[in-house]
Order: structure tokens, then sequence, then C-alpha cells
């Protein structure tokens, strides 16, 4: 055995002593039932601008710039899986007939990346920005 190896574990209360009433338990019953009652979510993995993304309805996300206007219904039609009420269904590469409609909410920038370049002993230093153009959207609907 390489050395002396020590454990430092501190067991939780027993359940013996603990109530019903005490907050951290009925946190944990409530936490397990939801883990088990929890019905299933809709949602879908969508590829736009060469990403992946999932999404719900009602989600907002901020994916590479789209040529639509603010205010605009988009329909998303590259989607990989769809889970739902019937199950999880994965395409080959994508799912027949199924449709992701957003409406667009803005278009942006991105945040700041500072690109440098440098060579040693050559007197060479270039420092440059980029912001990336993004349009966030708004997830209405998941069709499958």
């Amino acid at each position: 055995m390489p050395g002396n190896v020590f454990f430092h574990y501190k067991a939780p209360p027993s359940f013996c002593q603990r109530d019903l009433t005490d907050s951290w338990f009925s946190g944990m019953i409530a936490y397990c039932q939801n883990l088990v009652c929890k019905e299933q979510d809709v949602f879908a993995i969508i590829r736009t601008g060469g990403k992946q993304y999932r999404v719900e309805p009602g989600q907002a996300i901020a994916v590479e710039r789209l040529p639509y206007e603010v205010g605009q219904e988009v329909e998303l039609d590259e989607v990989l899986l769809v889970s739902g009420e019937e199950g999880v269904r994965v395409g080959t590469p994508l799912v027949e007939g199924a449709r992701v409609r957003a409406t667009v909410l803005a278009h942006e920038r991105g945040p700041k990346i500072v690109v440098m370049k440098y060579k040693p002993k050559k007197r060479y230093r270039r420092r440059t920005g980029h912001r990336q153009e993004l349009t966030r959207l708004r997830i209405e609907a998941i069709e499958a």
C-alpha cells in the first residue's frame, strides 16, 4: 500500500433522529419525489449555424445571425432529436417531419474576443478584436 491514506468523511445525520418537519429532510423528500414523478419534458435538439442547441418551448436562445427581421417567425427544420409524451425520436441524421417554430426577438452582438498575434524577436505584435453577430430567438413550439 503506498503510504497511509486518510478519508475524511462526515456521516449525514441518521434518519431515525429526523422528523418530517425538518427542512433538510422534507426538502430531500420533495426533491426525490420530483425526480420520480416528474412529467416527461418536451425538448428538441436542433442544428443551426453549425452548432447544436437543446431547446424547449418558451426558451430564449442566441444563435448565429439569421437573415430575418425582428418579430418575424422562423421555422427551424434541422431537428436531430425530439423528446415528448410519445417518447424519444432520434433522426438519422434528421427527424422526418419535425420542426421548431421560433420568433426573432433581437439582433445583437456577442462579447468582444481579443485576438493577439505575436512573433518573437521580430517586433511583430498585432491586437485585433471580434464580436460575433447573433440573433436571439424565442422557441414557440416543437412540432414532431
